[in-house]
């Protein structure tokens, strides 16, 4: 373990690490259950979906802790499934092969990128205090979605987001979001007593006392109670490969196809940045200059996973914001990341278990991620404006827009436009010229 994984340079155990993993995996494992309900919309089986989800993450996952040694994991991204669904093979009507077709392009690309360093480039040219910025608005990002999972956040007509109403259906919605609440709460009092594994131990006793108030009918929504039935592995033939088949080349347009990839390239590229960069700070792994180490073989594993992923039969993978979570839990390794790869395998065979881990569970442990990442925001040089509007800028954009790849856009264009009119374009590297005009035409054009 010392040998592969640098244990002791990194300042970690083998416990911590396996904490970690556990960590990170019972906030991600809610995509077994998303990833096949959204790319199912596109006609593929969703017993398929599910074993090509773990077995992308398992893959991407091991990768990453094999080349860069790096406690971040992977799985098909949410967003990009949703784009891959009902645009690719919704609105533009497109059969799911030539969306995966499309994917495994994109991964090429990318891989060729990796290679080349131009992603390194793109990551290294972002100033340090707008990584900054990036790491508070994943934070931000992060407790929202915890805050959304656990029912806390509903839609409202008039306000677009609120507060939910605990006494309106109070036994499906409104006991789900007092239970996120006692989850954080109990993760906030462990982790102030230093409690190892305080954030698992968060998740699994929310879920338990969910069970209890299933059992007690205070819960009469959705069972989160493991339901075992048929598990048919050689479904996952259905999917593999069918993106080298005959119908991912039917009414095959190529202009179509070169805005589709570029799509899933542009979002993917900035989301893995972004990520890497939140996750990376938290961890204190940045270098004065702000740059991450092996950053190279990072991003190459980030590419492969999404080729491999588009062969077994899913949209891109990426790595997972949720990564933070097993970050704040002391992960420093790719030891790490291999207990998250393992139990995505496990869970082919354990769906049932892992599926019925419910939303309000795992909430508490987005919402304190959050917490922890935001700390971040005491580094940035709020007396220099024309670095601390672009970071501000890009920590609200990534909540209000619900996308981290948006949010990177809104910090790199205004750091752009703000220092050249301030009089200080030569701090500017010429790399973030090109990405804020590459960023515009998207916006323009995409």
């Amino acid at each position: 373990m010392e040998k592969i994984f640098k244990l002791n340079e990194n300042n970690t155990t083998i416990r911590t690490e396996i904490i970690a993993g556990l960590t990170t995996f019972m906030t991600m494992a809610y995509i077994l259950a998303v990833n096949p309900s959204i790319l199912s919309a596109s006609g593929m089986d969703p017993q398929a979906i599910m074993i090509a989800t773990a077995l992308a993450a398992f893959i991407g996952t091991c990768v990453m802790a094999l080349l860069a040694n790096y406690p971040f994991a992977l799985a098909p991204g949410l967003g990009l499934n949703a784009y891959f669904a009902y645009t690719v093979c919704g609105a533009m009507g497109y059969s799911w092969q030539f969306a995966l077709f499309a994917v495994f392009a994109e991964g090429i690309v990318f891989i060729i990128l990796s290679v080349t360093n131009v992603r390194e480039a793109i990551f290294n040219a972002i100033p340090l205090t707008l990584k900054k910025g990036v790491s508070v608005g994943i934070g931000l990002f992060v407790a929202f979605i915890g805050l959304q999972n656990g029912s806390i956040v509903v839609n409202s007509d008039a306000t677009l987001v609120t507060i939910v109403n605990f006494r309106e259906d109070f036994k499906n919605v409104g006991i789900c979001a007092l239970l996120a609440i006692i989850g954080t709460l109990i993760i906030a009092v462990l982790h102030y007593k230093e409690v190892k594994g305080s954030i698992l131990i968060g998740v699994i006793a929310t879920w338990i006392l969910g069970i209890i108030c299933e059992l007690t009918g205070l819960y009469t929504g959705m069972s989160v109670l493991p339901h075992w039935s048929n598990f048919n592995l050689a479904a996952i033939g259905l999917t593999f490969g069918q993106c080298f088949s005959g119908a991912a080349f039917e009414s095959f347009r190529v202009l179509d196809f070169i805005v589709i990839m570029f799509s899933f390239l542009f979002v993917d590229i900035f989301d893995t940045i972004g990520t890497l960069i939140g996750c990376a700070n938290k961890a204190d792994m940045l270098d004065k200059d702000g740059r991450l180490p092996r950053i190279k073989e990072a991003l190459l594993a980030d590419a492969i996973a999404t080729s491999a992923g588009a062969v077994l039969g899913t949209s891109t993978t990426t790595t997972f914001v949720e990564s933070s979570a097993g970050v704040s839990e002391g992960g420093r390794t790719g030891l790490a990341s291999i207990v998250t790869g393992l139990m995505f395998l496990l869970a082919i065979f354990l769906s049932p278990l892992f599926i019925a881990i419910p939303g309000f569970a795992t909430a508490p442990a987005l919402i304190f991620v959050g917490f922890l990442m935001i700390t971040a925001v005491v580094d940035i040089d709020f007396k220099d404006i024309t670095e601390a509007v672009p970071a501000y800028l890009a920590m609200v954009a990534m909540p209000i827009l619900y996308s981290i790849s948006d949010g990177i856009a809104v910090g790199i264009i205004s750091y752009v436009v703000i220092n050249a009119c301030a009089g200080k374009a030569k701090k500017v590297s010429p790399l973030m010229y090109v990405l804020a005009v590459l960023f515009v035409l998207k916006y323009i054009f995409l």
